[in-house]
């Protein structure tokens, strides 16, 4: 007996052991350690981020902010009210985080460990009815060096540290920035931050994270850039931003999109030439935040694009546009291109293009090409009888002119204006599409016939708000009913709400009755100046990308120049908007068999990092200034882009510069490209064949630049050669040994020293 009750209280004491145990390791685990390769993140029981270090050095440096990150965030836009994580749990085995939060609301969100990033995925949230939006992060850091407004990553590219921490959305349905972003698309303006504080010291007058409008008059790009201060930072997106101590932070959002939205939005704020305007925003079905996912990742800096973030392109099957066998975000892959700009004499021009080793053109020489279904992608014709391009053997179509260049590896471009419905195009006139997208929408307050110019509506709902979210053109601002344009100029105040000095039948459409209870859609338009156009709504929008596919396949051209590339913001769903038609345009492309569609365009947005190959805008000394040797002499427009660009892993630019004429020299071109490598940039070269054919030393500059861009794509230039061609102050000669290796000489005194041997990295 006694021997029994022995052994009962081992086993009593045993499952009580056990007990405290399994509760002492449950409420260890109240907080939790995730690690990849190069990154460490801790997170706390009430399902906030309190620690991000790198991994790979001891003592690991650490990298969070002194305010913690949210794992997941909620948001009412209609209130405006954020609820964030109160409580949260782990379980091991599913690897889900359950995060309660005040509001009653409960979300799932896995997270999930990988070599190289974290990936966090939204499966379910209950209680959600007062839930418009979801938002990951912010996720702040300690890092004041650059960030990624556009991809969201914060910089330290200081050899001392030589990290950075970043987030990409790995669907369409999550994108950049917080969920405060009126429209989905961050405002252009400009930020004061300073890079470094010890260097960069910003004056008494500033402080970190204080916003200023961009420059003029709110029309003229070129006057946009006006802050030459290395502080003043201009912004291109908000997926990464600074706070008042200069420290990066980091946000996603996912938005529902099935409902009806109401936004109040400028694409330029501060500016009375640019004053918002309300959108009701065309719902989506299908298209809410359940499902949002994104890759949080952090490595060495110096390494992460081509490791870490490449890795996360390839593995979450993100867009992955290659050139040469390469990822177009490789550095071996900034690729200058060519722009014919004066003249329409194309004999030799691929040519010259062939000789300087560059792969593209852009037959700048023509209006802007604008898009019209009704020619289904036969621009010159079914049996391309127009023949626009001229040759002294005979004058050649777009296929035909793109056939012969395509044999040489050069592909063939236009400049457009992305969506713009131009008057006289199959959707815009003189019978408009349905599918146009809708600035506001009211209803019809009394019939009328084809000739009255009493229009009534039930409601002035921001019917007095000039059409757009840039320029506001009063030419444009018209309304549609049923088929017919109506121009219009204000509305009255009372009953009834007569719109004011009527003009039936705009654009050439057909004046027609209406009947009373009809809708009135106020189109939303793009500006004038040329790129006048109504903005299609999203439905159009997809068939306009597949369209632009069918141009590409059926006439060869695969390179545009997407001008107004930020119309693709104006239906109201900003970023998404960008992905949704770039994503419809490069699957119809692929299914068509093209292998490679380049595109630059006006802005960079998260919503075309992943597609778009370069960013030439601009030019001549307000991009960079060969004889100063200065980025934007006349303007900051060099060194905004420039800074933007290279913060977010993406090529700079020069734009159009550095014509080939009679005065041009080898020397002015060795620099070019040494600054291009160096930075990693790249730009248009404007030819013209009676330009060129003035130039003595027209064929030694081709081969320097052959030589140059040879070495390039053999990513022949290490890190540290590439800090030292990014100063403006040497001068550099580069000579080709055999296609494998290169011998750079500094020049000094006209004389060529200190012989560094390049060789061809492996793999290219």
């Amino acid at each position: 007996m006694n021997k029994s009750i022995s052994e009962l209280k081992i086993i009593l004491i045993t499952f009580f052991s056990g007990l405290l145990l399994l509760l002492v390791c449950f409420s260890a685990q109240a907080q939790w350690d995730f690690k990849t390769s190069y990154f460490k993140i801790h997170i706390d029981n009430k399902g906030f981020i309190t620690g991000m270090k790198n991994s790979t050095v001891i003592p690991n440096h650490e990298f969070a902010a002194d305010k913690p990150s949210p794992l997941l965030s909620l948001y009412n836009y209609k209130t405006g009210n954020y609820f964030y994580p109160e409580k949260a749990t782990y379980s091991i085995s599913d690897k889900h985080f359950t995060i309660e939060y005040p509001n009653g609301s409960v979300a799932t969100v896995r997270l999930e460990t990988l070599p190289k990033y974290f990936r966090l995925t939204l499966l379910s949230l209950s209680n959600r009815e007062k839930i418009t939006d979801i938002q990951w992060g912010s996720y702040y850091t300690s890092i004041t060096n650059l960030f990624g407004e556009v991809i969201g990553v914060a910089r330290d590219t200081s050899d001392a540290v030589n990290y950075a921490i970043g987030v990409l959305a790995l669907n369409d349905i999550t994108t950049g920035g917080t969920s405060t972003t009126q429209g989905d698309a961050a405002p252009f303006q400009y930020i004061v931050h300073s890079p470094d504080k010890n260097r960069y010291p910003l004056p008494d007058s500033l402080h970190e994270a204080q916003l200023f409008s961009i420059g003029g008059d709110g029309i003229s790009d070129v006057a946009f850039y006006s802050h030459p201060e290395t502080y003043f930072r201009i912004l291109y997106g908000n997926s990464a931003t600074v706070d008042k101590k200069g420290q990066v932070l980091i946000t996603y959002h996912a938005v529902d999109r099935r409902e009806k939205r109401d936004i109040v939005f400028s694409l330029i704020p501060f500016m009375p030439v640019n004053s918002p305007n309300h959108q009701q925003v065309q719902p989506l079905p299908g298209v809410d935040f359940i499902g949002s996912s994104i890759a949080l990742w952090g490595s060495p800096d110096s390494t992460a694009l081509l490791d870490v973030i490449q890795n996360i392109v390839i593995s979450e099957k993100l867009p992955y546009p290659k050139v040469n066998g390469k990822w177009i975000k490789d550095p071996a892959r900034y690729q200058p291109d060519a722009l014919v700009t004066d003249g329409n004499k194309y004999d030799s021009i691929v040519s010259y293009v062939s000789q300087m080793g560059f792969k593209a053109i852009e037959t700048g020489v023509y209006p802007f090409f604008k898009v019209d279904r009704a020619n289904q992608g036969y621009i010159d014709g079914k049996n391309f009888e127009i023949k626009p391009f001229h040759f002294t053997s005979g004058n050649k179509s777009h296929k035909e002119f793109s056939d012969l260049a395509n044999l040489h590896g050069i592909l063939i471009g236009r400049h457009n204006i992305t969506t713009a419905l131009a008057p006289g195009t199959k959707d815009a006139g003189p019978v408009p599409a349905d599918s146009v997208c809708c600035q506001q929408k009211q209803i019809l307050a009394n019939r009328i016939s084809a000739t009255d110019t009493l229009i009534a509506a039930n409601n002035p709902g921001y019917l007095d708000e000039i059409s757009g979210w840039e320029g506001h053109a009063k030419s444009l601002n018209m309304i549609k009913i049923g088929k017919e344009l109506i121009h219009y100029s204000g509305v009255s105040k009372t009953v009834p709400y007569n719109l004011q000095h009527v003009k039936r039948g705009y654009w050439g459409t057909t004046p027609a009755d209406h009947q009373r209870g009809d809708t009135i859609c106020k189109v939303m338009a793009t500006l004038e100046y040329g790129y006048d156009g109504l903005i299609p709504d999203m439905l159009l929008q997809d068939k306009i990308a597949e369209y632009y596919a069918d141009l590409s396949s059926i006439n060869g051209l695969y390179f545009h120049d997407f001008d107004g590339e930020e119309f693709l913001f104006d239906t109201g769903h900003g970023y998404f908007g960008v992905k949704r038609f770039f994503g419809k345009m490069f699957e119809k492309a692929e299914q068509l068999g093209i292998p490679y569609l380049r595109f630059t365009g006006a802005t960079l947005s998260e919503g075309s990092w992943h597609y778009q190959s370069v960013w030439n805008v601009g030019g001549g000394k307000n991009m960079y200034d060969a004889q100063t040797r200065k980025w934007g002499s006349t303007t900051s427009e060099g060194k905004d882009i420039r800074d933007a660009a290279v913060s977010n892993y993406f090529p700079a630019t020069f734009g159009s510069n550095f014509t080939i004429d009679s005065t041009s020299t080898v020397e002015l071109y060795e620099h070019v490209e040494a600054i291009s490598v160096g930075v990693g940039a790249t730009w248009f070269i404007p030819l013209s064949q009676k330009s060129v054919e003035r130039c003595p030393n027209k064929q030694a500059i081709f081969k320097t630049l052959q030589t140059w861009e040879n070495a390039r794509a053999a990513n022949a230039f290490t890190r540290s050669i590439k800090k030292q061609l990014a100063d403006p102050a040497n001068n550099w000669r580069l000579v080709e040994v055999n296609s494998d290796n290169w011998k750079l000489y500094r020049m000094v005194n006209e004389k060529m020293t200190n012989p560094v041997t390049l060789v061809r990295a492996k793999g290219y």
